[in-house]
């Protein structure tokens, strides 16, 4: 368990004479006084109170505000218990005040008294810290200790544990092992070694304290740990102190959705509103951040009577409760899925993401991003334009107008909407040129054929099968974290229209959501993705936040609410099975070729290379959307040219990958 700092104060060495005036002599008076003592304790002022012997109410107040001031935010609810005569005198009561503490759900209870005698009409009575306090003895110290509660763990697929408290090391300077003359030296030999900010790290070793351990860095202590004892104890002062901290099995396992944790920033302190304080682990980022007072639990305190710092004896515990421990949070994520999918994507250079969902089940079994996202979560978050792979849900608006994949539509070289010109990819086959069915369109990815048919549909209808495929703003309702739902505007210019049939204007998705169409049109109905089972705030995900570089920005309908959208369509069995009959056509005749004789059977697919930015020739994003057998998969890569050559060897990989697992 990890001791908080402690807060302590002396307790002044103060006896009051307190005088309570009554203008009642008897009994009523007496009540009259304590009640009035009762309520100034419980609003911690005094000052309204007459006292004698020149002592001003100021100060009363300001003894009983030290004495309580250990205890922080928690101030006492204090009443009159009750008044009863002493015996043998008519003079003197004993009052009896009952104190009530409350620590989160937790109160502390007890009862002092204080005897209260009559001189002339005056209700007197002295103040000690036993007022407050039974037994207290002045000149004692009030300590307030906090000890932290386990912290719940993350679990994946079947109970799968990816994040509990493993071993680390706290690497750092402890000034007191080095000479001051030194320790400008030791900082920048330390910063080297562990490969941070030298300057940034000496600023901190200068400010802090003559007896500061000042920690340069947390790093796993395992068999993976590349600096040794030996290259640490070579730095005079340098020290690493053992440690846990939770943690996934990899330093980039699921990183950026997973989350982290580490000491409470002063901004996070701010806004716990009490919960949290300096020196407390909490969730940095992530899911740890966004559930972090259920993975965190509840810290345990003790209250505790100390003698002053010169005597040996056992502090005297006044109250303390058990730290409850933080609750599991349960996820989809399937441990050998993520790092499969984590694999695939090591060697992309670009912002990049795989997503792969369960259809039968709509849990996403991983959601991996690689090396280029730079710690950013383009998996969930990710808003880009979806190229071709949108011509799913195109198509499916246009079998709603009576089309079949038998349909005939025109493939021509180019095509004008809206002041626009519309063309093909580069390298797009002659020999699908012309009067061609709408599968081999598809099959293709024929841009114009799509562009020429754009005059049958309205944004509402590309909107309609968009949420029934799982893009919009009901999608995310059963994820359970923060995402981007994608979506269709439904207003915008005729060359935008045309520009939305395959994929491109103002047509925005991330790469869940196309996963979730893949995954639909194999299940034959909507799925609805699950990524955090049961999630205490089902209410959490949002549509999207700061974008990396080169992404694609929200539109303002773009963070609608699932509540505000229309009900889905529902996605009927002959549509699926259509749809079904397009996405084999892409890996059998079409640009998904690569996708042949997998291991684990037959997959449909589609391609998607999506223009984005100002370059000229413009940049592309690189997408391929797949179904095999009861999985179905997403593959991004920002900047990654063709869908078919870049996106498609990477799902290829993963699915062989997956087989074989």
């Amino acid at each position: 368990m990890r001791t908080l700092k402690t807060l302590a104060l002396t307790v002044p060495a103060l006896l009051l004479a307190l005088a309570l005036s009554s203008c009642d002599n008897g009994d009523n008076g007496a009540k009259d006084a304590a009640q009035q003592l009762a309520n100034a304790l419980n609003a911690g002022d005094l000052k309204s109170l007459s006292f004698a012997d020149s002592v001003s109410g100021e100060n009363a107040t300001k003894s009983f505000s030290e004495l309580i001031k250990p205890l922080g935010e928690v101030k006492p609810q204090v009443s009159l218990a009750s008044v009863e005569p002493e015996k043998d005198s008519k003079d003197k009561v004993t009052a009896t005040f009952a104190y009530e503490w409350k620590f989160g759900s937790e109160s502390w209870k007890y009862n002092t008294t204080a005897t209260l005698s009559r001189n002339d009409k005056t209700w007197t009575t002295g103040w000690t810290p036993e007022l407050v306090i039974p037994n207290f003895t002045a000149g004692d110290v009030l300590q307030l200790k906090s000890t932290s509660a386990p912290r719940g763990k993350i679990l994946g697929d079947a109970g799968q544990v990816l994040v509990e408290d493993r071993p680390v090391l706290n690497i750092g300077i402890d000034k007191t092992k080095v000479p001051a003359a030194a320790q400008a030296a030791s900082a920048q030999a330390l910063a080297t070694l562990l490969d941070i900010d030298a300057a940034s790290y000496l600023k901190q070793v200068q400010a802090a304290g003559p007896q500061a351990f000042v920690q340069a860095i947390s790093l796993r202590d395992d068999a993976n740990r590349t600096v040794t004892d030996q290259q640490i104890a070579a730095i005079t002062g340098a020290v690493a102190i053992k440690a846990t901290l939770p943690l996934a099995p990899t330093r980039n396992f699921a990183r950026a959705i997973l989350g982290t944790v580490g000491e409470a920033t002063a901004e996070l302190i701010e806004k716990s509103k009490g919960r949290l304080k300096v020196g407390d682990l909490t969730g940095l980022s992530g899911m740890q951040a966004q559930f972090d007072q259920e993975l965190a639990g509840s810290p345990g305190i003790q209250v505790v009577e100390k003698k002053p710092d010169n005597s040996a004896s056992e502090p005297r515990v006044l109250f303390s409760t058990e730290a409850k421990a933080g609750s599991n949070l349960k996820t989809t994520l399937n441990a050998n899925t993520q790092t499969i999918a984590e694999t695939v994507l090591a060697k992309t250079s670009s912002a990049s993401s795989v997503v792969v969902i369960k259809p039968s089940t709509g849990a996403v079994l991983a959601a991996a991003n690689g090396p280029g996202s730079n710690g950013y979560n383009t998996a969930l978050l990710g808003q880009y334009a979806p190229g071709s792979t949108f011509k799913t849900v195109t198509s499916l608006a246009l079998l709603r107008k009576g089309l079949t994949p038998e349909s005939i539509v025109s493939c021509t070289p180019s095509v004008a909407a809206g002041g626009t010109s519309f063309k093909n990819a580069p390298g797009y086959p002659e020999s699908s040129i012309g009067q061609i069915t709408l599968r081999d369109a598809f099959a293709h990815s024929c841009n114009t054929a799509f562009v020429s048919n754009a005059q049958k549909l309205s944004q509402q209808d590309l909107a309609d099968a968009a949420a029934s495929l799982g893009i919009g703003a009901q999608a995310g309702e059963n994820l359970g974290t923060e995402a981007f739902a994608g979506n269709v505007k439904l207003t915008g210019t005729d060359a935008e229209h045309a520009a939305s049939m395959i994929g491109q204007g103002t047509v925005l998705a991330s790469p869940w959501t196309l996963a979730v169409v893949a995954a639909s049109v194999s299940h034959g109905s909507l799925v609805k993705a699950k990524l955090v089972q049961d999630p205490a705030d089902s209410s959490a995900q949002t549509n999207g936040s700061a974008q990396p570089s080169g992404s694609a920005q929200p539109s303002a309908s773009a963070t609608s609410s699932a509540s505000s959208a229309p009900p889905v369509k529902p996605l009927t069995a002959a549509e699926a099975v259509a749809l079904k009959d397009m996405m084999a056509a892409v890996v059998t005749s079409g640009h998904a070729a690569v996708l042949q004789n997998l291991p684990g059977g037959a997959v449909i697919a589609k391609t998607g290379t999506a223009e984005y930015g100002n370059a000229k020739p413009p940049k592309t994003h690189a997408w391929m959307i797949a179904a095999q057998g009861d999985l179905a998969v997403a593959v991004f890569v920002e900047d990654g040219g063709l869908g078919a050559g870049t996106a498609g060897p990477i799902a290829a990989d993963l699915l062989t990958k997956l087989a074989a697992k």
